[in-house]
């Protein structure tokens, strides 16, 4: 299994901290409180590339870079792809 497959099958756990919603709201400029429905429909997108390194997965999708937790499948953060 692949990372991308293992992260898609799992999408239903991921979840954030508070702390974390609010991180990402600020980093990404997002106006929607469910930041986790946002990434989660992100990283379900065709146009997603998803990449494992070490303990995070990274998704890269719309100059946009989202961070997960391979292991809680927490995001952990988010932000601008930096060009």
């Amino acid at each position: 299994m692949n990372a991308d497959d293992e992260l898609l099958k799992n999408l239903d756990k991921l979840h954030t901290t508070e702390l974390g919603v609010e991180r990402i709201k600020r980093n990404l400029f997002l106006d929607t409180d469910d930041v986790v429905g946002w990434c989660k429909a992100k990283i379900d997108s065709v146009k997603a590339v998803i990449t494992r390194s070490g303990k995070n997965w990274y998704v890269n999708i719309d100059n946009c870079i989202i961070t997960v937790n391979a292991y809680s499948y927490t995001i952990i953060t988010a932000h601008r792809e930096k060009k």
